[in-house]
């Protein structure tokens, strides 16, 4: 019997280049005031070892598909393309809507893409990198002409709200780029991939998979909920970052003064900062907007990145780095000479509306609300600018 084979795309390219991005995050804000009537967590407490001081929470009826629809869309408008001229649909994320069907599939009937390969990838924090990364290497290899690259986390309905040191953390949203094949000069430069499993438990999820499945007395633990080793994960956190970004440099063929900004993981301020003295750089060379989104995980890197853009902190030719760290213990990096022209950005995120984008849902079942009984009450009525 012979094998079934992928087949080509077209000619293989040299270069990857970012031709769209786009964002999306909830319009329900929890703050730490709104924590702290939940735990013994003060706004001041929780600013001063996070720098969060408000996280986005996904409504009743958004999930972790419906919103990498919408940031995948509207990557796909800012790059001036159809959904049908997609190829493969990668959605990075440890939040899935469900063990099964993958989450990227529903992305692409949601996106109206008829023809692409889609399928998710789980490396934590590091997703988004890790996803990129293997676009890239789709692209290069002639197997797809242009990849939809998506980081989508819905976090906050995975959260023990009775652990002061985990529950305020987390946030929902998702970020999106899309990745096309070039002979032109810039796009993605050096890609670096790291996993180091002796920290596999130092942040984790307990049950639901098949090491112990979900169970009444897996729920009445709590095991559902993330755990972490949050002075562990922090130490290994500074050192790595720092170290896979400058990896990813030097694969590029470049040095530290040759990169205009850096999009780190947003997982900490304290951790962003001690990375920044650790390379000798100023905060100012780091784009960070983890005090109004809180950790994203696998969302966080392109919603900053799309952030970034649409701001205007990134010009064409300017080579940014976007790395980031995560449970595994992953860590990945990307040095990128940007190409694109950044007003495209604005455009395209106004082309797409959230109440115009849905995921179909099974005829024979109706989910219950999935808000954390925690926070139903204080988000009621929250919504953001």
């Amino acid at each position: 019997m012979t094998a079934p084979v992928m087949r080509s795309r077209g000619a293989s390219v040299a270069n990857v280049h970012v031709t769209g991005w786009g964002r999306y995050v909830p319009s329900r804000v929890l703050t730490n005031a709104d924590l702290g009537r939940m735990v013994d967590a003060s706004d001041e407490w929780i600013r001063s070892r996070t720098g969060i001081r408000e996280r986005r929470i996904a409504a009743a009826h958004e999930t972790t598909a419906s919103m990498a629809a919408v940031a995948g869309l509207r990557a796909i408008r800012t790059a001036g393309i159809e959904p049908d001229d997609i190829d493969l649909i990668l959605v990075a994320t440890l939040t899935p809507d469900h063990r099964m069907p993958s989450t990227a599939a529903l992305v692409k009937e949601a996106i109206g893409n008829l023809k692409a390969a889609a399928m998710d990838i789980a490396a934590a924090s590091s997703g988004f990198v890790f996803a990129f990364a293997t676009a890239r290497a789709y692209i290069v290899g002639g197997l797809a002409r242009t990849v939809l690259v998506i980081g989508a986390e819905t976090l906050t309905r995975f959260v023990d709200y009775t652990d002061r040191d985990t529950c305020i953390l987390f946030g929902d949203g998702a970020g999106a780029v899309v990745l096309s094949g070039s002979n032109a000069p810039g796009g993605a430069l050096g890609v670096e991939m790291t996993t180091e499993p002796r920290g596999a438990y130092m942040l984790w999820l307990p049950s639901g998979g098949a090491r112990s499945p979900a169970s009444r007395e897996t729920i009445e633990r709590a095991e559902h909920a993330i755990r972490m080793d949050g002075k562990e994960t922090y130490r290994l956190a500074t050192r790595t970052l720092a170290t896979t970004a400058l990896a990813s440099i030097q694969r590029s063929g470049l040095e530290l003064h040759d990169i205009a900004l850096f999009v780190p993981h947003q997982a900490n301020r304290r951790i962003i900062e001690a990375v920044a003295r650790g390379l000798g750089l100023p905060m100012a060379r780091f784009h960070v907007n983890l005090d109004r989104y809180g950790n994203t995980l696998g969302a966080s890197v392109p919603i900053a990145l799309t952030e970034a853009v649409n701001n205007g902190r990134v010009q064409v030719g300017d080579r940014i780095v976007l790395v980031a760290f995560g449970a595994g213990f992953t860590s990945g990096a990307v040095t990128i000479q940007w190409t694109a022209d950044p007003a495209r950005g604005l455009v395209g995120q106004a082309a797409v509306r959230p109440e115009d984008v849905q995921i179909r849902q099974p005829l024979s079942w109706e989910p219950l609300d999935p808000t954390p009984p925690a926070v139903a009450d204080v988000i009621a009525g929250s919504t953001a600018g």
